[in-house]
């Protein structure tokens, strides 16, 4: 019945009916697919948004991008007949798609973008998904994994789970534990549409705050040290910093060329360090947003990044295989011949792409996971093998020591929690990722 309507109202003249057109399920879908490749939060042609409805509203440089009720906004003039301006790199809009549009704005341009779409029960798993981010509580109780629109504390030792927290961002990139382990922050979204950051009370297992920023996921969320604050990067190239106090943006950084996939704050919580696929470490006043310097040689795009618990290092994993500790610092011995100076120590090149990163808890062993199957720890000091856990199977995306630092969590895409003794690299178990529900039994019909 609605593409009834909706096909009759294109062929008649979007004035002439009066069926209800959807901003999410009608108008969005035409803008995802014809005018966000350049207008978008990363990519905003005439500094015009078109991914959420506020953004759209406000418009661009040419002002708002529609007024409720107009027939002469801005963005129907632009779309409007055969000599259209809009889309300017592609072919015009169909007559049907620029019906449906115009009707919206003549119905009063509603905003019907639900306010969540969170489940409301907790997703079954028949088979274990892969892994994509995880955390250990700093007493060393609690796992947090990532799985579909939710993260599972598991009880460490594989015995069970202790809570499930749903929430509206499908996909789950990052996930971190304040330094108390009171509070747990989550990164990530739903690919191509949004990218969300949550907070939750790790006791009462509620969500404390919720935060949407660009259109597309969000990645390597991380703590201040007085948990007052969050940070994230992601894949509008931007690092954001928020308040849990009330929820606004402190700060936004835009001098990274790609995406931002790891962010940390200095032991003193006044400056912060960001990781990015442009190769860069770019050390930021978190009060004011601004460049202080690169903290390294521009040698391998940045992956994955974590500080040292005790000391203002942080190691990083890259695109090449390369694995680092640099000190974070500006980098003013740098010369025309561009020396790496803040760097500590280069460890093996591993062989291939480095996904995951730890240091222990006392800062006195690393360990490095990457897509070649490989695991491998160090001592942070000296850069002298200690293990290479085996039996893993595919890439591995997350790592987590235990407080004592005696094992070593790893996870990715084989969707099992594999324990590991740290010194020898024995496995010690491995646990699913997710409660598995046993296949429904086959019946005649089926």
């Amino acid at each position: 019945m609605r593409l009834q309507l909706l096909t009759a109202l294109s062929l008649a003249g979007a004035s002439a009916f009066a069926a209800d057109v959807s901003f999410t399920k009608d108008v969005r879908p035409i803008l995802a697919k014809n005018c966000m490749g350049c207008h978008r939060a990363e990519k905003a042609k005439g500094k015009l948004d078109l991914t959420t409805y506020e953004a759209f509203k406000k418009g661009g440089k040419e002002g708002p991008g529609f007024v409720p009720g107009d027939k002469q906004s801005i963005t129907l003039k632009q779309i409007r007949g055969p000599e259209a301006k809009m889309p300017e790199d592609g072919d015009a809009l169909k007559a049907a798609d620029v019906a449906i549009i115009e009707q919206w704005v003549l119905q009063g341009a509603k905003d019907d973008t639900p306010a969540s779409t969170a489940p409301k029960v907790p997703p079954t798993y028949s088979i274990a998904p892969a892994v994509s981010a995880m955390a250990m509580s700093p007493d060393g109780s609690l796992l947090a994994v990532a799985g579909y629109h939710e993260v599972l504390l598991h009880k460490t030792d594989g015995s069970g789970l202790a809570g499930r927290l749903l929430g509206e961002a499908s996909r789950i990139e990052s996930i971190a534990f304040s330094a108390d382990g009171k509070l747990l922050a989550i990164a990530g979204g739903s690919p191509g549409q949004f990218g969300q950051a949550q907070v939750w009370d790790v006791a009462t297992k509620a969500q404390l705050h919720s935060f949407k920023a660009s259109g597309d996921s969000l990645y390597g969320v991380s703590f201040s040290p007085d948990a007052t604050s969050i940070a994230f990067g992601g894949a509008d190239k931007s690092v954001r910093i928020i308040s849990l106090k009330d929820g606004k943006e402190t700060m936004k950084f835009d001098n990274h060329a790609d995406w931002v996939f790891a962010t940390t704050f200095t032991l003193d919580g006044k400056r912060i360090l960001s990781g990015s696929r442009d190769k860069a470490m770019k050390l930021i006043d978190a009060s004011t947003g601004q460049f202080i310097d690169d903290v390294n040689k521009l040698l391998d795009p940045v992956l994955c990044m974590v500080r040292d618990p005790k000391q203002d290092q942080a190691l990083y994993g890259g695109q090449l295989g390369g694995l680092r500790i640099y000190r974070i610092s500006d980098n003013q011995k740098r010369t025309a011949g561009n020396i790496d100076d803040n760097m500590i120590r280069q460890f093996d090149r591993l062989n291939g792409p480095v996904r995951a990163v730890c240091f222990s808890p006392d800062g006195q062993l690393v360990a490095a996971g990457g897509i070649a199957d490989e695991i491998r720890i160090y001592a942070a000091k000296d850069g002298k093998r200690v293990a290479t856990p085996k039996g893993f199977s595919g890439p591995i995306f997350s790592l987590a020591f235990a407080p004592d630092g005696k094992k070593l969590y790893a996870a990715g895409h084989d969707g099992l929690i594999h324990v590991y003794e740290t010194e020898k690299g024995s496995e010690v178990t491995s646990f699913p990722s997710v409660p598995i529900s046993p296949a429904a039994p086959k019946t005649a019909a089926n």
